[in-house]
């Protein structure tokens, strides 16, 4: 059975709005202001070399598939990407471009328990704001992973919005790379 695992780069103050600044949020690209360090990388592609397929809100899927299909150099990681199946929960988007991808418009919870039941390894959720925070206010995330930055941002998206129910989580494992901690947890 697969396990749902939800991965964000995260500022101190909770901001997953726009790290790599694609999105023109006036305080995007903080990302790029620190070292990640080699492990850094090397995490986000062990990450996706464990995944058996990703699950993608519409702006987050929108946005890496107008990048990814065109990207060369990428190496393994953009073969990856590119091959993986992708399954995007929309109630707008009909006819997804980008190869290997289905569109779920059904309960969501239905949904990500015909993913877990489908596939054996990881399904990586990315970005994805609003889905992560369905997913988590459902109880459907098995597994978070933050890269957390250490910059305030005051403003932004946030992993945890207001009005969230309380949750306990397991913390499975920290290591810092860089200027970046890298926080692993699960549900208690």
């Amino acid at each position: 059975m697969g396990k749902l695992v939800v991965t964000e780069f995260i500022t101190l103050d909770g901001v997953i709005e726009d790290p790599g600044g694609a999105e023109k949020f006036d305080r995007g690209g903080w990302t790029f202001q620190f070292d990640q360090g080699e492990e850094g990388g090397k995490f986000k592609v062990d990450e996706l070399a464990a995944s058996d397929a990703q699950l993608l809100g519409r702006v987050t899927y929108e946005g890496f598939a107008a990048a990814w299909p065109t990207m060369e150099g990428t190496g393994e990681f953009g073969e990856k990407m590119n091959a993986m199946p992708k399954f995007v929960v929309s109630t707008t988007l009909k006819d997804p471009e980008w190869n290997n991808t289905t569109v779920l418009s059904g309960d969501l919870a239905e949904e990500v328990g015909k993913l877990k039941q489908q596939f054996d390894g990881d399904i990586l959720v990315a970005g994805s704001a609003q889905l992560v925070q369905s997913l988590l206010a459902g109880g459907l995330v098995d597994e978070l992973r933050l890269m957390v930055f250490p910059v305030v941002l005051g403003a932004g998206k946030r992993l945890f919005a207001g009005g969230a129910d309380a949750t306990a989580l397991k913390l499975v494992e920290t290591r810092q790379t860089g200027a970046v901690a890298i926080l692993t947890l699960a549900r208690s």
